[in-house]
């Protein structure tokens, strides 16, 4: 019997995705478990019927027979000393025969004090276990692994190694109230997210071993691909009343056609608003094109969420954070912290957060084949 390639599996995986490993587009499917097991906060800010749920938690938080899924955390961390440090993680999974699933993570890593960004990525094939309860993927030493209440992340890149413990401190959030998010001619996705985990653990260099503490932010999201070409400007943000924000504007990435724009607000008591068309508007002010790729992008934004009187601006902490390293897609993105500023029902507030911008890339302008059927 000849053993699985791991290079021709992952590829096989990213050959899949349409814009980037990072597509979310997906058919909507009808889920086989029953839905009545999920909580979805009702919505207070934005009044409307409670929709019936199609994600079931903790079963959902499981890995899925699904083309694409993937678990997505980011997060800001403080050190003793007062550095602060930004992270992205995320672990795509692909089908593939049970003993040897697919995956790809990505990393990044940003040190705020020396004005550093690292990225990388590492991919494995990995088997599932039937009962699984959650993520659990480990690849050339980096790990991430949880199910839905504490999730533990280990990696290393540029010399340092993090290893953190997340927590989550609120109920998950469905996105669109019922977790399946409609794109229009891109399809559908499902897709959850933690908007607020308390993360404590360390990082280590050559200087040591230092304590760092902070928030993090987890997604998770499944489908068929549709094979679209698809990108997006994705925001996420802890604001300092105690509320959670996730905020985004999907569209082609050639003519720049609009195909959804959606959001979700979490209140400081947990009440959840459900945000959509008209309710979410993501403005460039600015823009930054990359020494490495030559690729421009937006840097700088405008949001406004008129339903919640909301008004921010969004500034990057490091310009340079963009994810270009990959060996196994050519289509380059950026993705990296954010501070916040505005107003609030008139009153001021400050946030901190991710900014993800997928389609400026030339690359993404043409939707790769999908590959043959397994056998």
């Amino acid at each position: 019997m000849r053993r699985p390639n791991i290079a021709q599996h992952v590829t096989t995986l990213l050959a899949l995705l349409p814009a980037l490993v990072l597509a979310i587009a997906c058919g909507a499917a009808t889920p086989t478990h029953s839905p009545a097991q999920a909580s979805t906060p009702t919505p207070t800010s934005l009044p409307t019927a409670t929709p019936s749920p199609l994600v079931s938690l903790p079963q959902d938080e499981a890995p899925h027979d699904e083309p694409v899924e993937w678990w997505y955390f980011n997060g800001l961390l403080t050190d003793g000393a007062g550095n602060e440090y930004s992270y992205h993680f995320v672990a795509f999974k692909g089908q593939g025969p049970a003993n040897a699933v697919p995956h790809l993570m990505h990393v990044s890593l940003g040190d705020h004090h020396r004005r550093e960004h690292f990225a990388a990525e590492t991919p494995t094939l990995s088997p599932i276990a039937e009962n699984a309860v959650g993520v659990d993927v480990e690849a050339g030493g980096w790990t991430m692994r949880g199910d839905g209440a504490t999730y533990q992340l280990r990696f290393s890149l540029g010399g340092r190694t993090v290893e953190v413990e997340a927590v989550s401190q609120r109920e998950p959030v469905l996105h669109g109230g019922t977790g399946l998010i409609s794109l229009g001619p891109v399809g559908d996705t499902y897709y959850y997210s933690r908007t607020r985990l308390e993360t404590a653990g360390y990082i280590e260099d050559q200087g040591g071993r230092r304590t760092v503490s902070g928030t993090s932010w987890m997604d998770h999201q499944w489908g068929a691909v549709s094979g679209r070409a698809v990108g997006w400007d994705w925001l996420s943000l802890h604001l300092d009343n105690g509320a959670d924000l996730m905020a985004v504007v999907v569209r082609d990435p050639g003519a720049r056609q609009l195909f959804a724009n959606y959001g979700t607000y979490v209140g400081p008591g947990g009440e959840v608003s459900h945000l959509d068309g008209q309710d979410v508007s993501i403005t460039p002010d600015g823009s930054w094109t990359s020494p490495a790729t030559g690729i421009t992008y937006p840097m700088g934004w405008k949001l406004e969420i008129p339903p919640l009187d909301l008004s921010i601006e969004a500034t990057p902490v490091l310009e340079q954070a963009e994810f270009a390293v990959s060996e196994f897609i050519a289509a380059a993105y950026w993705e990296g912290a954010v501070k916040a500023s505005g107003t609030l029902a008139g009153s001021p507030i400050t946030g901190a957060g991710f900014m993800e911008l997928v389609g400026y890339d030339p690359e993404q302008l043409e939707a790769p084949e999908p590959p043959p059927a397994r056998e």
